[in-house]
C-alpha cells in the first residue's frame, strides 16, 4: 500500500475551508470562550440561539464575575450539563476578571475549568494565536479515521497522530477543515462520497468503492485493447494501399 503524504493530500481541503469562521456566532473573544464552554455536548445552533439574551445580561467578563449561579441559570438552564457549566464559567470569570485577562496559550487555557485541548485549540484558532495542537471535535473524531490520517476513538491520540503527519503551519486549519468536511459532506450516515474533495485519498471511500472502481477499470481494458487493435489494422491497411498506389 502506498503511503500517503498527508501534508500534500490535505491541501485542497485546507484551501476549500481556509479562514472560515467557526459556526459559533461570537462577536469577541469573551463571547467565544463562554460559547465554547457552553457548547460541549450541545449543538452550536442551540448555543447561538441562546447567546443574544445571555450576552445582553452579561456583556463582558467583569459582569459575569459579579453574578451568581441563580442569576445565570435562567439563561443557560436549557443547555446540557448547565449546572457544571455555570460553575465553570463563574470560576473562569473570577479568575480572569476582565476580557483582557483571557489567555491564548494551551497551558493557560486548559488550566481553566471546563476547557480541554479541543476547546483551547478552537479558541486559539479563532483568535489567530499560534497553533499548539489540532482541534478534534466529534466530526474530526469520525472523519479522521475514515480518511485514514488517524485511527482509533481517543481524541488525544487522534490529535497526536495528526500532529505527527502534518506540519505545525497546518494545525490551526486542519482540525476545522476536517470538521467542516464532516458537517457538510462526510455525514455519519449516507456520506456524500462523490462530492468529497478527499475521496482520492480516503480509506473509507476506497474500502466501499475500490472493488467497483477496479472492476470498471478492468472492463475498460478489453475495449481499449480492441480499439488499439482496430487502429493498428487501419494504419496497416492505409499503408498497404499507399504502397500499392506508388507501384502503379
Amino acid at each position: 500500500m502506498t503511503k500517503i503524504n498527508w501534508s500534500l493530500a490535505i491541501k485542497p481541503l485546507l484551501r476549500q475551508y481556509k479562514g472560515r469562521k467557526h459556526p459559533l456566532e461570537y462577536k469577541n473573544l469573551y463571547q467565544l470562550l463562554v460559547m465554547v464552554v457552553l457548547s460541549a455536548q450541545d449543538s452550536d445552533r442551540h448555543i447561538n440561539s441562546l447567546a443574544p439574551d445571555l450576552f445582553n445580561a452579561f456583556p463582558n467578563m467583569k459582569a459575569l464575575a459579579a453574578t451568581n449561579p441563580e442569576s445565570l441559570f435562567p439563561y443557560v438552564s436549557r443547555i446540557r450539563n448547565f449546572g457544571n457549566k455555570t460553575k465553570w464559567l463563574l470560576e473562569i470569570a473570577r479568575q480572569l476578571k476582565t476580557d483582557k485577562g483571557i489567555p491564548l496559550t494551551m497551558d493557560a487555557l486548559t488550566a481553566l475549568p471546563g476547557i480541554g485541548r479541543k476547546s483551547a485549540n478552537v479558541i486559539m484558532r479563532e483568535a489567530g494565536a499560534p497553533a499548539e495542537g489540532i482541534a478534534v471535535d466529534l466530526h474530526v473524531l469520525r472523519v479522521a479515521p475514515r480518511l485514514g490520517i488517524a485511527s482509533g476513538t481517543d481524541p488525544k491520540k487522534i490529535e497526536a497522530q495528526m500532529m505527527d503527519v502534518l506540519p505545525q503551519a497546518m494545525w490551526a486549519e486542519a482540525g476545522m477543515a476536517i470538521s467542516f468536511l464532516g458537517r457538510e459532506t462526510c455525514r455519519p450516515s449516507e456520506p456524500k462520497h462523490h462530492e468529497c474533495i478527499m475521496k482520492a485519498h480516503c480509506a473509507y471511500f476506497k474500502s466501499l468503492h475500490g472493488k467497483a472502481i477496479q472492476k470498471a477499470a478492468a472492463a475498460k481494458k478489453p475495449v481499449a485493447a480492441k480499439a488499439e487493435t482496430a487502429k493498428k489494422a487501419t494504419k496497416k491497411a492505409v499503408a498497404k494501399k499507399t504502397t500499392a498506389s506508388r507501384k502503379k
